[in-house]
């Protein structure tokens, strides 16, 4: 389980720093006037009155455990830390500043943050069932540090200053069906309230980038974004509140699960390529990357007096030599990794898909696709053209995906790539623009092994 959690981590770094600073990582850009995205529990009553989060996240999940099975808990998160630059005067007076330069350095008054990791347990089954209530307190924090000129002299210094913190953690299971259980966390800020209309005061109250690592010995955790046939019903009775629980670790291995403020899919990794930490709300990484490089050295300069890992960002992508770069660009991966068999669905070649004794790069290949005619076979069925489909996302969907398991789609085209995939454009029956959408050409794309036909022309 060690090992597990050490790679799951890296990934929970992520999750943790999300959104923390965004490009072009300087204090004085409008979107860093409001960060801190994802994962915010805030004090009670911050929602309602429009100056926060809710306090709370929640996520069921299924544990099967061994006769022997321990559960660790780890809560973690990032806390507001103020960073206030004050000018000392000559007598010995210090004046907060927004900006502070002191010999060949800069520092600029700024909101830092803290990782801060509580970690409970193991434990038993029996503890589990019989539910555990655990606190989670933070205290709050006062941190100085001087500055001095070249000569030596106070010439001013950092005060960081950070609000205590109060919150709970709730574990409880319950016996599912046959082997399982339904393992219940919630985790919730439980601050005294604070007075309404101040964003910053319920910030600094706010557990932010919270998340929750689980890990078992001798049990296993069971996937929700694709449980065995055994498991489904189970599965379909568990609820998320703010979060969902993946499987994290190395591929294979069900012993740790992420809680986690973004939808993700089992077993998510740091892509090799990714190799600087941008923290900038899933940009892509090259694109960001050359935008850095396009700063000017005034810009530069701020974003370095902004924030330690600014600065490292900047370094980092200044340090990337051409071949760190190329790689950025992209790689290429196995597209039939997840590619359903040839018994699942097949072209319909009656229905006047391309040959495939003719090379892609032929423009007769071209020619003899025709997306609005051709047909795939799913289940026995040829789909094409408005057919009516149910859409059941299965392959590392993203959130929007998943926002749409279970609707009804009208097929607006079917498309066959050089690399032997298939494509089904659909629009989504309970969407009121659907029409709009069909007119512009704007559809929705699915493998065909993540559609159930629900009507159309038996295969010949």
């Amino acid at each position: 389980m060690n090992t597990s959690l050490a790679l799951a981590r890296a990934v929970a770094d992520a999750v943790l720093y999300e959104g923390y600073l965004l490009y072009p990582y300087r204090a004085s850009a409008q979107k860093n006037r409001a960060r801190w995205q994802f994962g915010i529990l805030g004090p009670p009553g911050a929602a309602e009155d429009g100056c926060g989060e809710e306090p709370s996240m929640s996520a069921d999940c299924l544990l099967a455990p061994g006769a022997e099975a321990g559960l660790e808990i780890h809560f973690r998160f990032l806390h507001l830390q103020t960073r206030t630059a004050e000018k000392a005067d000559d007598g010995g007076r210090f004046t907060p500043v927004d900006s502070l330069a002191v010999g060949g350095a800069n520092w600029l008054s700024w909101d830092e943050a803290v990782e801060q990791e509580v970690a409970f347990g193991p434990f038993s089954v029996a503890q589990l069932r019989a539910g555990q209530v655990l606190p989670v307190e933070v205290p709050e924090g006062l941190d100085v540090e001087e500055l001095k000129d070249d000569a030596g002299r106070p010439a001013g210094r950092l005060v960081r200053r950070r609000r205590a913190l109060r919150g709970e953690l709730r574990l409880n299971a319950a016996e599912d069906s046959g082997r399982l259980l339904r393992l219940g966390v919630t985790a919730t800020n439980t601050a005294d309230p604070l007075p309404a209309g101040n964003r910053q005061d319920a910030t600094a109250a706010s557990f932010i980038g919270a998340h929750v690592l689980l890990g078992v010995r001798d049990g296993d955790f069971v996937s929700l974004l694709d449980p065995p046939g055994w498991a489904q019903p189970a599965a379909g009775r568990c609820s998320q509140h703010r979060c969902w629980p993946v499987l994290a670790g190395p591929e294979g291995q069900t012993d740790v699960l992420l809680v986690s403020p973004i939808i993700l899919y089992d077993h998510p990794a740091v892509a090799p390529e990714s190799s600087v930490a941008l923290y900038d709300s899933t940009e892509i990484d090259e694109i960001l990357t050359l935008r850095v490089l396009t700063l000017t050295d005034e810009e530069k300069a701020e974003a370095r007096a902004t924030d330690p890992r600014a600065a490292a960002v900047i370094d980092r992508c200044e340090a990337m030599s051409p071949e760190d770069l190329q790689q950025l660009h992209g790689a290429l991966r196995n597209p039939h990794a997840f590619a359903p068999g040839p018994e699942d669905y097949a072209p319909a070649e009656s229905w006047g898909t391309a040959s495939q004794d003719v090379p892609w790069w032929n423009p007769e290949a071209e020619a003899r696709v025709r997306p609005d005619q051709d047909a795939v076979v799913i289940n026995g069925v040829a789909v094409a053209r408005g057919s009516r489909v149910r859409v059941h996302p299965n392959r590392r969907a993203d959130a929007q995906d998943l926002f749409f398991g279970g609707q009804t789609g009208r097929v607006t085209s079917v498309h066959f790539d050089v690399d032997g995939s298939t494509h089904v454009g659909l629009v989504l029956e309970q969407d009121p623009a659907a029409d709009l959408h069909e007119g512009y050409g704007r559809s929705f794309y699915y493998a065909p092994d993540e559609l159930e036909p629900l009507e159309g022309k038996e295969n010949p």
